[in-house]
């Protein structure tokens, strides 16, 4: 009597996340055992999620690298997504404010961060954990953007790119997660911290500080997301259109200004256009073309 055949592990899945996930999967399959750049969000979330799936817990390793630029609180966020789904992870630190290329903010400041990351990973973490292959948590969507600087990493170091491989959107990729089970399916895009910081204007330890207390203040109040950009003594606050009218509530607006105050800033404003995703980076690449 031969035994039924194993289940395929996206089986139970929507038609569409399914052979999103199939996709994905076959793009990782092959290279041994696969280390994937985690962050915590969704992308390399659902990257590692399938690989743990489709492999199995011990052929796919999270990759977590730690410095000043990761909120303690992201960091926190990383590790519980990592456990919630099964998967193994190693943190490592990175030093790319020890370059001054990092350090002086010009539009490159992602590649340059990129580069550090991938380059630890490389020198030390493929030999330690017998890697056969690197992957990243880059999607269709952001393989068309101008100002993702640290794709060019990416492709120097040639990491894999599997979502965008495989054509798999951010709206795609949610629906992934969605029908993974994963926590972080609706989560907010999270960037680092030094991307609050204009252009130009030197990324150091103590701004980073002063940006993430900020955040940490109105993420206490409610905010579904909220960003801090860092102007000196004024502290620029974007949160979602939807809920700008929440900091017009005396209360509220009373708790932010104190606890943003706290942090070192000088003056509190707030952004009428609401979030916007690469805020910094898109007005130089746009005025350069």
């Amino acid at each position: 009597m031969t035994s039924a055949p194993a289940t395929a592990p996206f089986a139970a899945l929507p038609e569409g996340p399914r052979a999103d996930a199939d996709a994905v999967a076959a793009l990782l399959a092959g290279h041994g055992r696969v280390g994937v750049a985690f962050s915590g969000g969704v992308d390399s979330a659902v990257l590692l999620a399938v690989g743990v799936r489709a492999l199995g817990p011990d052929a796919v390793l999270g990759l977590l690298a730690v410095s000043p630029s990761l909120a303690r609180d992201e960091l926190a966020r990383a590790r519980a997504t990592a456990s919630e789904m099964g998967a193994r992870l190693a943190e490592f630190a990175t030093h790319e404010d020890a370059n001054p290329a990092y350090r002086a903010n010009g539009v490159d400041r992602c590649f340059h961060c990129k580069d550090e990351m991938f380059t630890v990973i490389d020198a030390t973490l493929v030999a330690e954990h017998a890697l056969g292959a690197v992957a990243y948590g880059e999607n269709a969507d952001d393989a068309v953007r101008p100002d993702r600087p640290g794709a060019q990493a990416a492709t120097n170091h040639a990491v894999l790119r599997p979502l965008a491989t495989a054509g798999l959107t951010k709206e795609r990729v949610r629906a992934l997660a969605r029908a993974l089970g994963l926590g972080v399916a609706d989560k907010p895009a999270a960037p680092c911290l030094a991307s609050r910081i204009p252009h130009g204007q030197e990324v150091t330890p103590a701004k980073l500080r002063q940006i993430e207390a900020g955040e940490e203040v109105l993420r206490a109040l409610g905010f579904t997301d909220a960003r801090l950009r860092h102007h000196g003594d004024i502290a620029r606050i974007e949160v979602p259109v939807a809920e700008l009218a929440r900091l017009a509530d005396a209360g509220v607006r009373e708790q932010a200004l104190g606890g943003i105050r706290a942090a070192g800033f000088r003056h509190v404003t707030v952004d009428l256009a609401g979030i916007q995703s690469g805020a910094f980076t898109l007005q130089v690449v746009r005025a350069r073309g």
